[in-house]
């Protein structure tokens, strides 16, 4: 686990204690995360899942965002297309496209990925447990997010449930916590609250295309421009490539 030096950290002169493990997709959400969490604890250890994702860009540019705090990232591997089920991990199916908002459907989407988040928990549980990590950080929210199931309190709540009566924790005083402290902020809010704290937005890609350029069609691409609109900056990404010629 990486440590990060103290002239590096966001908020420098505050005390920070302990340690976590932190799910980091690179997207708005999970960047806004590992910034909450560099300003509240010692030791940070962000883990990237690459999981046979359409959109594999996230996972260099990922990679980037770490390699400009400090941190070395733990890359765990797991093929969910063995599972199916989904536009972002089956080519077959294709990636809706939407002109405005209120064109994305209710109900399940097609880029839910089968328990994702769930299997994730898990695995960032036993990658917790042998060396005495607690705290496992998680940027999911359910306000802008609501037709996904495995981003709701309620989620977080059973798997907290779960990982602690099936590990090790089960027989200690002290218990793993799954904290998701954004549940509860609609993306908007989140990306305030990373600003606040020092994040830097610039590699951060939250479109299923599997492109950097973000295509500006799918649910993702949406929700990121309104929240940037709303925040009433440009976003760090299109700044980014701007300046790199990329767009």
């Amino acid at each position: 686990m990486a440590q990060i030096k103290k002239k590096d950290r966001p908020y420098p002169g505050k005390t920070r204690k302990g340690s976590c493990l932190v799910l980091f997709s690179g997207g708005i959400d999970s960047t806004t995360a590992l910034f909450w969490a560099l300003s509240r604890y010692k030791k940070v250890q962000p883990v990237i899942f690459d999981y046979g994702q359409r959109h594999r860009v996230e996972i260099k540019m990922a990679r980037k965002t770490c390699a400009r705090l400090g941190l070395e990232p733990k890359i765990i591997k797991l093929d969910l297309r063995q599972v199916g089920g989904s536009a972002l991990t089956d080519e077959r199916i294709e990636v809706p496209g939407f002109k405005k908002i209120w064109e994305i459907k209710k109900g399940l989407p097609a880029t839910y990925v089968p328990f994702r988040n769930g299997i994730f928990i898990a695995v960032a549980a036993a990658l917790a447990e042998s060396p005495g990590i607690n705290d496992i950080i998680c940027g999911f929210n359910v306000i802008d997010s609501p037709h996904y199931p495995d981003t709701t309190a309620a989620f977080v709540r059973a798997m907290n449930r779960a990982v602690n009566e099936g590990t090790g924790a089960k027989f200690r005083r002290k218990k793993f916590r799954i904290i998701a402290p954004f549940l509860k902020l609609k993306k908007e809010e989140i990306i305030r609250q990373g600003l606040k704290q020092g994040a830097d937005y610039s590699y951060s890609v939250s479109c299923y295309s599997g492109k950097e350029i973000p295509c500006g069609r799918c649910s993702a691409c949406l929700l990121r421009q309104q929240a940037w609109a709303e925040v009433g900056q440009e976003d760090h990404l299109l700044l980014r490539l701007k300046k790199e010629g990329k767009i």
